[in-house]
């Protein structure tokens, strides 16, 4: 995914990626569904990060909705 990165604010080329996921607004939100990935991509030099949104799967979803 971030192979070939390059921090635009230091130039750096050495990182870590990390994932997070998030609830999205209406009824995921009400029933705190974290039904949004992203991947999250940290410059080591400088800290600046950047996301990139990822796909989420339904099953993924229904498990998270059952675990609440």
């Amino acid at each position: 995914m971030a192979q070939g990165w390059t921090c635009i604010k230091c130039e750096s080329d050495e990182f870590e990626t990390d994932e997070i996921t998030v609830t999205g607004n209406g009824l995921s939100k009400l029933f705190n569904v974290q039904n949004r990935k992203f991947t999250a991509v940290t410059c080591k030099r400088c800290t600046y990060t950047e996301f990139y949104r990822g796909e989420t799967s339904t099953l993924g979803n229904i498990v998270d909705f059952m675990g609440n």
